[in-house]
C-alpha cells in the first residue's frame, strides 16, 4: 500500500525540492502545509506541477499557519500519514538578529504544534530537519561537529532551531514520538530566495556588479559546506526507507536517532564566487568586506562530520559543482525567477 507523508513548509526552497524528490522516487501521496506568508511561495509548487501535472493526483496542499494548532477540517484533510518531515521554520540569520522574539516564538510554536499533531496521528517516523548552526562555529578546516556535539548557537535563528530539537526530544521521551533529527548545512537550489548568497552572487556577476565577499577583521575567509536541496531530500528519503527510529526505553538514559547530512565540498566565500563566475563564463569583480566585527551572531565557519550517515551507505548523488551548474543553467533559462 502506498505511503502518505506530511511535508511542512512545502512552499519553501527546500520543501519544494523535498516534494519533487519524493514524487520522482516513490508512489507516495504527499500532504503539504505552508502558511505562504514568509518565504514559502505557491509559485514554487505551481512550477513543479507545470512540469509534472500527473503529480497533482498525489498531492494535497493545505494553507495553514503552524504557529496555531491544526483544526478539525485540516486534520481530516491530513488524515493518516506514515511519515512527517518537518521543514517549516523561519530561517534567515540576519532577520532573526533584527527580530529575535518573533523568530524564537514562531519556531517554538511551529515545532510544538506539529508535535501535537504527531501525538494524535502517530506516524512511523517524524523527521525534524535541523541545521549545523545549532552547534555554533567550527575552527577552519576542522572535521566538523559530530552528532550530539554541545549546542552553542550564536544567533536567535540557530537558538530557535536548537529549541525545536529539545522540544522534539521531550516529546520523544514523554510521548513516544518516533523522532529522527537531521542536521544539514547551507542548502541551495533552483527557485531559491534572492537573499541567499549563491543567488546574490549570480545576480551580481550577471549584472557586472561587484560582489562583496565577507571576511573577518584579520582577513580570514568564511567557509561553508553547500548542499543542493535534492541531495538533502535524497538523504531524508534514504533515512525513511533504510532506518527505523529508536524509541525511548523507559528508565534508560538514551537518545533519539540523529544524523548529519553533509555535502561533498567545503568552500570559502571567495571560492564560491569564483566557481559561480566561472560557470557563468563571466569575470568576477569583488571586494573583501569585514562583516564579522560588528556582526558577532554570524559565524565564520560551519562544519559537520558526515561519517555516520556515510557509514550507512549514503552519499550525495550529485556533486557540488554539478549541482551549482544545474542551478545556474536553470535560472538563466527561467528569467522569471531572477531578480
Amino acid at each position: 500500500m502506498s505511503k502518505r507523508v506530511l511535508i511542512t513548509g512545502i512552499g519553501g526552497a527546500i520543501g519544494t525540492h523535498m516534494m519533487a524528490h519524493v514524487m520522482n522516487n516513490t508512489d507516495w501521496h504527499i500532504v503539504g502545509t505552508d502558511s505562504f506568508r514568509h518565504k514559502g511561495y505557491t509559485s514554487r509548487v505551481a512550477e513543479m506541477l507545470s512540469v509534472h501535472p500527473d503529480w497533482a493526483d498525489r498531492l494535497t496542499v493545505i494553507t495553514h499557519d503552524l504557529t496555531v494548532p491544526f483544526h478539525l477540517p485540516e486534520k481530516k484533510k491530513i488524515d493518516h500519514v506514515d511519515y512527517i518531515i518537518n521543514l517549516a521554520s523561519l530561517s534567515d540569520v540576519a532577520a532573526s538578529i533584527d527580530h529575535p522574539a518573533w523568530f524564537i516564538q514562531n519556531n517554538v510554536a511551529v515545532m510544538t504544534n506539529v508535535l501535537e499533531l504527531a501525538r494524535e496521528i502517530k506516524p512511523l517516523t517524524f523527521i525534524q530537519f535541523s541545521t549545523d548552526e545549532v552547534y555554533g562555529p567550527t575552527p577552519r578546516n576542522s572535521k566538523g561537529h559530530s552528532e550530539w556535539s554541545i549546542p552553542l548557537p550564536s544567533n536567535p535563528y540557530s537558538a530557535s532551531k536548537a529549541s525545536q530539537e529539545m522540544i522534539g526530544i521531550a516529546y520523544w521521551r514523554s510521548y513516544d514520538v518516533p523522532l529522527i533529527i537531521t542536521s544539514t548545512m547551507n542548502n541551495f537550489g533552483e527557485m531559491q530566495a534572492p537573499s541567499k548568497y549563491p543567488s546574490m552572487i549570480q545576480e551580481k556577476v550577471l549584472a557586472d556588479e561587484t560582489v562583496q565577499v565577507h571576511v573577518s577583521s584579520d582577513g580570514e575567509m568564511g567557509t561553508r559546506y553547500y548542499l543542493h536541496s535534492r541531495n538533502a531530500a535524497d538523504a531524508t528519503l534514504f533515512l525513511l526507507r533504510e532506518t527505523t527510529p529508536h524509541l525511548h526505553t523507559p528508565g534508560e538514559i538514551d537518545m533519539p536517532d540523529r544524523y548529519n547530512i553533509v555535502g561533498d565540498a567545503q568552500v570559502d566565500n571567495l571560492q564560491l564566487a569564483k566557481i559561480i563566475a566561472k560557470l557563468l563564463d563571466k569575470e568576477l569583480k569583488y571586494e573583501l568586506v569585514d562583516f564579522h566585527s560588528d556582526q558577532p551572531g554570524h559565524d565564520l565557519h560551519y562544519g559537520l562530520d558526515g561519517s555516520k550517515l556515510a557509514g550507512l551507505g549514503w552519499k550525495p548523488p550529485v556533486t557540488f559543482e554539478d549541482s551549482m551548474r544545474s542551478v545556474i543553467e536553470w535560472t538563466i533559462d527561467h528569467p522569471e525567477w531572477q531578480l
